[in-house]
């Protein structure tokens, strides 16, 4: 279903005691150290957060999972990007799933169908999420998933670069073109994209932003879902103007087919040359240990006439195998791991929103920008849980066909096929 399987990393702990020593990359060895306290349960954990920044806050908490539950050992096995989610679905297909993994909107839709998913609606943590988070994790009676951090998509600027052209931060529309027209003139391709979510995303916030400001997504998706309106009904506003951004070369849309997220991005990025970029917040804290010459901000997608908005997901979800052996001990682990402290603690380490009640938000300075439009309220939910559709992967591979120079209109006939079929 999706992209080809790459190299794999392993991180493992346990009450034996499995702790690890250097998990740094996808093909670096793990050296196990062993303890003298018996374990008497297994626990393996299947995630796609593989960065040794990420890992490091993932061995913590589980470690004190281990202390607080002698008996117990959690065994954490990562897998880089998309390579996750295909290797997950076989997993789960093949009766060899994990206890716990980590689900996106598009596999827990096809898993929950499946009747793969436990339900977590027993949780003792769930009572802390914020509504807004509730909404999309209720599905009737069940909670199939539970979110450790709510993701925002942003617009990375080049502070220097723009000062040194004489531009401000666009905030809205007009000005964001303005400068982007400047750029092109000047011989500068203004927008560094990725061949994941950057586009996608644009695409998905300019179509529904004014759904989402008079709270009108609810009907929309639900008509959707009934088969009662198509998914280009919006989406195509949102993809014209992606068409229109490469037709007027804001981006280079050859490059942007090989660029990958969180790493081909950033490093051409780095380099200084560009005034944006598009991609999750998430990546602010390793660009800011990058040895750069210029200052840099993540702010909301300045892409309303009136104003910014941002894009968010319920991210890093958590689900459990309903065929685990270990089943208690699983739910145990997921309600260790979404306790308040856990949560605040993964969400700021990833640069990225907490989504539990009354909690505070990233100290990250570069993206302080996207807090206010956030609590605002002026955000568009990248992948919404009320949509029985794939969105996600549909409208990624909308975004390839218009880089590879398909026209918006049969783009959005392909969507509206897909989706159909998906249904």
């Amino acid at each position: 279903m999706r992209r080809k399987r790459k190299g794999r990393q392993w991180c493992v702990w346990g009450l034996t005691l499995m702790l690890i020593a250097g998990c740094t990359g996808p093909d670096n060895p793990v050296v196990i150290l062993p303890s003298n306290q018996a374990t008497t349960v297994t626990l393996t954990y299947f995630g796609n957060k593989y960065e040794p920044e990420n890992v490091k806050v993932i061995e913590a908490i589980i470690s004190q999972f281990m202390d607080e539950n002698p008996g117990i050992s959690v065994a954490y096995e990562s897998l880089k990007g998309n390579a996750y989610y295909e290797a997950l679905i076989k997993r789960m297909a093949k009766g060899k799933g994990d206890d716990i993994f980590m689900v996106n909107h598009d596999t827990a839709l096809t898993l929950a169908k499946q009747g793969q998913l436990a339900d977590l609606s027993g949780l003792a943590t769930i009572e802390n999420y914020t509504d807004e988070m509730l909404s999309q994790m209720w599905e009737g009676n069940y909670i199939y998933w539970v979110p450790t951090t709510v993701s925002v998509f942003g617009l990375y600027c080049n502070l220097d670069l723009l000062k040194e052209y004489h531009h401000e931060v666009p905030s809205t529309l007009a000005e964001w073109e303005a400068v982007c027209d400047d750029f092109v003139r000047q011989g500068i391709t203004p927008v560094i994209a990725n061949n994941d979510i950057s586009l996608k995303t644009v695409a998905i916030g300019m179509s529904l932003a004014a759904t989402y400001q008079a709270h009108q997504q609810a009907a929309y998706f639900e008509q959707i879902n009934a088969g009662q309106a198509a998914l280009s009904e919006k989406l195509s506003s949102g993809f014209t103007y992606v068409e229109a951004m490469i037709q007027k070369g804001y981006l280079d849309p050859a490059a942007t087919l090989t660029t990958q997220k969180t790493s081909d991005d950033l490093d051409i990025f780095a380099q200084g040359e560009a005034p944006f970029l598009l991609t999750g917040a998430w990546a602010a804290g390793r660009l800011a240990q990058k040895e750069l010459n210029f200052q840099f901000s993540v702010v909301p997608y300045p892409l309303m006439e009136d104003g910014s908005f941002v894009v968010i997901n319920a991210d890093t979800r958590l689900s459990v195998n309903a065929d685990s052996s270990h089943r208690e001990e699983a739910l145990r682990f997921v309600e260790f791991f979404t306790r308040f402290d856990n949560i605040q603690k993964f969400a700021d380490q990833q640069s990225s929103f907490s989504p539990l009640k009354n909690s505070r938000p990233s100290s990250l300075d570069q993206i302080q920008p996207l807090i206010p439009v956030y609590e605002s309220g002026r955000s568009v939910i990248g992948s919404d849980s009320l949509l029985d559709k794939p969105i996600w992967e549909l409208t990624a591979q909308a975004v390839q066909r218009l880089l590879q120079g398909e026209p918006v209109n049969r783009v959005m006939e392909q969507l509206d096929e897909e989706a159909n079929q998906e249904g």
